[in-house]
């Protein structure tokens, strides 16, 4: 179940990434034209929104029956960069990239313009991308 999952985990990853890259380049493109808030542009951004959650759904499952997550929690954990990496880093990251791009989208579905619809899909989504990427554990993801 462990090896299925983590592969599981790590092919969605790829979905993720290109979803929300997709819902920022739209958002910003969008704004730069002056375009609408189209029922398209709300999908571009559900879409990523809804990719994200079922991702960190499975991220979380994944870190509780993982010998490298919460099982791997001690001091000597915090002194080696890798372990610390699964272990705390990644997790921590991911939870606050994806609460980003969810208020992101809240905030988007309570604006009236749809330039403030459009900017706040762009820096909500674009920093927790920028925060997901960031921890990202390359030397390991296939």
């Amino acid at each position: 179940m462990y090896t299925g999952l983590k592969h599981f985990h790590s092919t969605v990853a790829y979905l993720v990434l290109l979803l929300v890259l997709i819902a920022v380049l739209h958002a910003i493109l969008s704004l730069r034209q002056k375009r609408p808030f189209t029922a398209m542009s709300k999908k571009f951004t559900l879409y990523g929104l809804i990719a994200a959650h079922l991702q960190l759904l499975f991220g979380l499952v994944l870190y509780f029956v993982s010998p490298v997550g919460f099982g791997n929690l001690s001091g000597e954990t915090m002194g080696n960069s890798l372990p610390r990496l699964h272990a705390v880093e990644h997790p921590l990251m991911m939870i606050i990239g994806i609460v980003l791009i969810t208020m992101g989208y809240a905030k988007a579905k309570r604006a009236t313009a749809d330039a403030a619809k459009f900017k706040a899909i762009a820096w909500y989504y674009g920093i927790g991308l920028a925060l997901i990427l960031s921890r990202i554990p390359w030397q390991v993801w296939p």
